[in-house]
């Protein structure tokens, strides 16, 4: 497992979260804490302890919060090295992410992304090492982390892909409801973005291009994973954490 291990990633942090307020007015989504640190403290902390050396972190929202957070780790000697991505137009995941690739910041190999409020359960084997150890740059431009949408801890709506029984994925039909949800976490080459536009746009737009080509790859997460939209999944998050750190409380999930 560890063989082509990326080296380097970029953590989404712009957003407005505005479906997280009230609690995302005072500060940005990713600041939020949810087992006594910040959601993007964890999402940094797996990345690293997956031998990532160097993360992007773009920031649009209160982005003076952005930059003292990540100047806490650094005063702490906490890794990964950060490089900060002022956004003062938002570009969306799709636009941030190539704007720090054509900065030389990712390439030239494949890269993590991930969101900023991403978080998830390990099972047997960490899954930002399965993802990479799955992922095949000869075969797929990108691989995403899928949830299962029975093993997810807040709300997750209808779905974002089906699978069929050979791996491959796709967007639901009108009025379907699928059973799988993007986690938050994946794995692309830059071949992904070769003719990419300047400006603001989805991964989206990127990943319904490669899988029309075949190039879109997906596992399925093996444990639980935290879909962290409203305030109460916050509250939910906390409660089942609680409980997996605390198998003999007798505090119910």
């Amino acid at each position: 497992m560890g063989v082509n291990m990326p080296r380097t990633a970029m953590v989404f942090a712009a957003g407005l979260g505005r479906r997280m307020r009230p609690l995302s007015e005072s500060m940005p989504k990713p600041l939020l804490r949810v087992a006594g640190q910040p959601i993007l403290d964890h999402v940094l902390d797996r990345l690293e302890a997956c031998g990532v050396q160097q993360v992007v972190v773009n920031a649009h929202w209160r982005p003076d919060d952005i930059h003292a957070a990540l100047a806490a780790r650094r005063a702490a000697h906490r890794g990964p090295v950060t490089i900060e991505q002022p956004e003062p137009a938002l570009l969306e995941t799709g636009g941030s992410a190539a704007a720090a690739l054509r900065a030389g910041q990712l390439g030239p190999g494949p890269f993590f992304l991930l969101n900023g409020d991403a978080m998830w359960l390990n099972g047997p084997v960490p899954a930002l090492r399965r993802l990479a150890a799955a992922f095949d740059p000869e075969r797929m431009d990108a691989m995403l982390l899928l949830g299962a949408m029975t093993r997810a801890v807040g709300e997750v709506g209808h779905g974002d892909f089906a699978v069929n029984a050979h791996g491959v994925p796709r967007r639901p039909r009108t009025g379907e409801i699928t059973p799988y949800v993007f986690t938050g976490v994946q794995i692309v080459s830059p071949a992904l973005f070769d003719g990419a536009p300047e400006g603001g746009f989805s991964m989206n737009r990127l990943w319904d291009r490669a899988m029309a080509a075949g190039r879109l790859g997906v596992i399925v997460h093996d444990s639980l994973w935290f879909h962290l939209s409203r305030p109460a999944d916050i509250d939910a998050a906390e409660r089942v954490l609680h409980s997996a750190l605390n198998p003999d409380s007798d505090n119910d999930i």
